[in-house]
């Protein structure tokens, strides 16, 4: 085979990979919103393509199915560009994707979310489709307490704080960008954004009230300390994570 990414391949070629043993298909739940004035506005939908890929190839016997590139980002909104949908249609989509993968003969379909506000409506979503489909299994990661604690450890591993790591743009998504697509990386914009404690209380302050009631230019975190090689770690820790977590529920 090619490739495992089937948006690149055509209907006999994926037709006989599951034929061949690829039962399994995984998803990438990105968005199309604002990540500082220093990363694009795909951040979380191409990191959320790498680490698909990857955990397909980890997993093995599974293909990669194209990535949902918009996702529920009205935290967002007051940045220029931010495209958001309701977590309704959000979860229509993904209730079409499976739909589609399950007709087609895969016995795993995964969704990974790469963007935070995704996490709640796809892990409703993901409950009442394994329902609907007893003779599948229908995963999708949903632990965003979780996800971020593994972010942080990353980063406390690497002398990295916290609070300079960041949820959103900071060290740690500023560093996988620079790995992935450094030309689309604004470097002389680089300055620090909300560097306080980001626990429950103020995420739930910044998915309700938005991003601006803690931060002005949209970023948790300090990507001037960002670089490539942590990149690199951060993508291979948390492809290492996932893939330990979809075991679990295949």
């Amino acid at each position: 085979m090619k490739t495992i990414k089937i948006f690149d391949m055509n209907w006999p070629d994926i037709g006989e990979a599951i034929e061949q043993g690829f039962d399994s298909i995984i998803i990438a739940v990105g968005a199309i919103e604002q990540h500082g004035p220093h990363l694009p506005l795909k951040t979380d939908s191409l990191i959320g393509e790498e680490l698909t890929h990857s955990i397909a190839k980890k997993l093995g016997k599974t293909l990669q199915g194209p990535t949902i590139n918009v996702g529920c980002s009205e935290h967002h909104m007051e940045f220029p560009g931010t495209v958001s949908i309701l977590d309704s249609t959000l979860k229509s989509i993904i209730s079409d994707y499976t739909q589609s993968f399950v007709k087609h003969g895969f016995k795993n379909i995964i969704f990974i979310p790469s963007h935070g506000g995704n996490f709640a409506a796809m892990g409703e979503v993901i409950e009442k489709l394994q329902e609907q489909y007893p003779d599948n299994n229908v995963i999708g990661y949903a632990d965003l307490t979780k996800y971020l604690e593994i972010i942080k450890q990353i980063s406390v591993e690497a002398g990295i704080t916290a609070e300079e790591g960041g949820a959103h743009a900071g060290e740690n998504e500023t560093s996988i960008m620079l790995a992935l697509e450094e030309k689309l990386v604004v470097k002389e914009r680089f300055e620090p954004g909300y560097v306080g404690i980001f626990g429950e209380k103020e995420r739930n302050l910044a998915f309700s009230k938005g991003l601006k009631a803690l931060t002005d230019n949209g970023v948790f975190g300090d990507p001037t300390k960002a670089n490539w090689k942590a990149g690199k770690v951060y993508l291979q820790k948390l492809c290492d994570f996932l893939v330990s977590e979809i075991k679990k529920q295949m």
